[in-house]
């Protein structure tokens, strides 16, 4: 696990393009916290995490395998095993925002989340998803390719004003209403053993997540 987080500090220092700060001392001091206690870790933008679902403990996953129906875009699931580096996620804010690198959390921010592997944006429309038929959640876009359906709202769970590492919150997406949502229906084939990942306008346990594995980028203190 020590090795995951110290390649992950090593990809942030070679490969990110932060816009602000120094990309070696904040992933230095990020690998660090990393490793502590997960106690009042505090998620900020450009963290870089694992989305654990709380009632099946699997975490949120993408990968180059589109849908074979709907939008055909790239699919996303919930993956069973821990240290699959697929199933990584960058914390990011919308784009024209005053938002930065370092910035702790508010509830009720709207979000972007951006697959580490394929730099694709967590998505999501009115398409049908494979298993359930309830709203379709994929991965589109890139770098320079963003929009509204890929903004979704931190909801906070109990009495949190900013999201923390082991917090239960809520992702709802802006444009359909829909929860982040996923359950112990599985793909059979293609993705044989991961479960459907989708979207639903109620509020039930199933929509629940956790800021599980990842590398923890230290607060930007305000000068």
């Amino acid at each position: 696990m020590a090795m995951g987080f110290f390649g992950l500090a090593l990809f942030l220092f070679l490969a990110f393009d932060f816009d602000q700060g120094s990309p070696s001392s904040a992933s230095a001091s990020a690998s660090a916290a990393s490793s502590s206690s997960s106690q009042n870790v505090q998620v900020t933008y450009g963290t870089v995490l694992k989305l654990m679902h709380e009632k099946t403990k699997f975490r949120l996953h993408s990968h180059e395998v589109p849908y074979g129906s709907g939008s055909g875009q790239q699919s996303v699931t919930s993956f069973p095993n821990v240290d699959d580096s697929n199933s990584y996620w960058i914390v990011r804010p919308p784009p024209d925002t005053s938002a930065k690198q370092g910035d702790t959390i508010p509830d009720g921010a709207i979000i972007r989340l951006q697959h580490m592997r394929t730099r694709k944006w967590l998505h999501s429309h009115l398409h049908a998803s494979p298993i359930s038929g309830n709203l379709e959640v994929s991965c589109f876009g890139g770098e320079s390719e963003s929009d509204t359906g890929d903004y979704w709202r931190l909801l906070i769970e109990g009495s949190g004003k900013t999201w923390k590492q082991d917090q239960r919150i809520r992702l709802q997406h802006i444009d359909t209403g829909g929860y982040l949502h996923s359950h112990d229906k599985k793909y059979a084939r293609i993705a044989g053993g991961q479960q459907e990942v989708c979207g639903v306008r109620e509020k039930r346990a199933d929509n629940v997540w956790l800021a599980a594995e990842g590398v923890y980028l230290p607060i930007t203190e305000s000068k």
